[in-house]
């Protein structure tokens, strides 16, 4: 008969073979070897690695600063992160839901430039009141990105075009026509941007004053907060979550019980459409008032690092949002206080997404170990 299975004694693998929690373990083991890394890097350029993390977190509003300006403190400072993460939330977000189904949006910039023209120009411009014009705004962001997304999501069902192919020419198609009434109708001689929007339309309040404090107030943070929970009760409690994860782990066995796969797809990169439309009306309508013409944002891009660092988890992103926010926001202060190149900031995000990606080789090394733990207790009558 089987003897009772040992445990490894291995404090690692005890740490780590909690398949329950490996969603959350495995991606902070794998940010702390990161952040060992980089420790070394920083040690060869001559800087104190302590004084440079210390930095950035001063710089995010995290830690105090030694001093501060007039109307400024760590408060202020911690805002301004938060503005920086609506958008960045929701981009990561609008990756995840494409990643269930076992899809790739890398079209998330293009949404976002779309929606958030639309809504500069039917709104931002309008003159509407700030009761009427914000609701809209995220209201137009939803519909241009749900109907960008779903295009994406009917060429692959129909057509069986490749969502990465049609999302980058979808790219393409928007900046360059997008630049094109920018610059012939909206734009800003000064600047060479479009026309800022009015302060009614705006998502992000400016400059308001709190306890002898002026900061800037996100609009939208718990509505990004809001959508990451109810995502996640979506994808884990009901059934429409249930086949859409069950269409992007096999599409075929799906389809042979009895699951409508090309609905699936069409639904579930119209919800990321929708997610993506709302990163591009906080983007440029609330961390921005403008828009640069002939340019996509970064951050739809720098959203599928933050949503695989996540493990696509819903929760997960909310907190490798903040980690990569809080690092890009820092870089500038880390700069100029411990003289450690802003480029270091980047080299950072860059290790913790390295490491991020060997995940799936981490889990698979401690379950294997765990697994070859429990047969050496196995034996014969």
């Amino acid at each position: 008969m089987k003897q009772p299975e040992r445990k490894s004694r291995n404090p690692l693998v005890l740490i780590l073979g909690n398949k329950r929690w490996q969603f959350i373990t495995i991606p902070l083991f794998a940010i702390l070897c990161s952040l060992l890394a980089i420790s070394v890097i920083i040690l060869l350029v001559g800087k104190n690695p302590f004084a440079a993390f210390q930095s950035l977190l001063q710089g995010s509003g995290f830690l105090p600063k030694p001093t501060y300006a007039a109307y400024k403190s760590m408060l202020t400072d911690f805002m301004d992160t938060l503005d920086a993460l609506t958008p960045m939330l929701f981009a990561a977000l609008s990756v995840a839901v494409a990643f269930k189904a076992g899809l790739f949006n890398i079209g998330v910039s293009g949404q976002m430039l779309l929606s958030g023209f639309m809504a500069t120009v039917l709104v931002g411009y309008s003159g509407l009141n700030a009761g009427i014009a914000k609701p809209l705004v995220l209201l137009i962001g939803i519909l241009a990105g749900a109907v960008a997304g779903g295009l994406i999501g009917v060429l692959k069902y129909r057509f069986n075009i490749n969502e990465v192919v049609s999302s980058i020419m979808l790219n393409y198609i928007f900046q360059y026509i997008i630049s094109f009434f920018i610059n012939t109708q909206f734009v800003d001689p000064v600047s060479r941007q479009s026309r800022n929007i009015s302060q009614a339309a705006r998502l992000t309040l400016m400059n308001v004053e709190i306890g002898g404090l002026k900061m800037r107030v996100p609009f939208c943070i718990l509505l990004a907060l809001l959508c990451a929970i109810i995502l996640q009760i979506f994808l884990a409690k009901t059934k429409q979550g249930y086949e859409l994860k069950a269409v992007g782990q096999n599409s075929l066995a799906a389809k042979y019980a009895g699951i409508r796969v090309g609905g699936n797809l069409v639904f579930a990169m119209t919800l990321s459409g929708a997610l993506a439309g709302l990163a591009g009306v906080t983007y440029y309508l609330g961390y921005y008032q403008s828009i640069q013409p002939g340019v996509l944002s970064s951050l739809g891009f720098d959203s599928i690092a933050v949503s695989l660092l996540g493990n696509s988890h819903p929760i997960g992103i909310i907190f490798s949002s903040l980690l990569i926010t809080a690092i890009s926001r820092g870089s500038t202060y880390m700069s100029s206080v411990v003289g450690v190149r802003q480029e270091i900031a980047a080299l950072v995000t860059g290790m913790i997404l390295l490491f991020s990606a060997c995940g799936g080789f981490i889990r698979y090394k401690v379950n294997q170990s765990g697994s070859h733990t429990g047969k050496k207790g196995e034996g014969k009558p």
